[in-house]
């Protein structure tokens, strides 16, 4: 295990899968639209505006979903734990292979046991 920075402190790698329903669509895409308009972005540096932005919002659930999401806030009420990095993304359908369910960790995922 590799230290980063001071002695006391370890770099370790967290897996996470979050499985949600949506009860509201409307909610959902109004909140995500919402944080787009507040977004600091340079509308004249992106290849589309913020009407046609908000569009697609409104027209794809999953991008919605993945614009809110907030990876950083998994580990915020976790004392002694630091956010270092990571993505949040959203897909269609069944879950990958690789994310299937297997006793509690991913397929790939190294067995503790051995």
């Amino acid at each position: 295990m590799t230290t980063d920075g001071d002695p006391g402190s370890r770099r370790l790698q967290l897996y996470c899968r979050i499985d949600v329903t949506v009860t509201d669509p409307t909610a959902l895409t109004d909140h995500a639209v919402a944080e787009l308009h507040a977004a600091d972005v340079d509308w004249a540096q992106e290849e589309d505006d913020l009407p046609s932005a908000s569009a697609e919002l409104r027209a794809d659930l999953t991008r919605a979903l993945a614009s809110v999401a907030d990876v950083t806030r998994v580990v915020d009420t976790i004392p002694g734990v630091e956010f270092r990095g990571g993505v949040c993304w959203a897909e269609t359908g069944p879950p990958r292979a690789s994310f299937a369910p297997t006793g509690g960790r991913p397929a790939t995922a190294p067995d503790p046991a051995e």
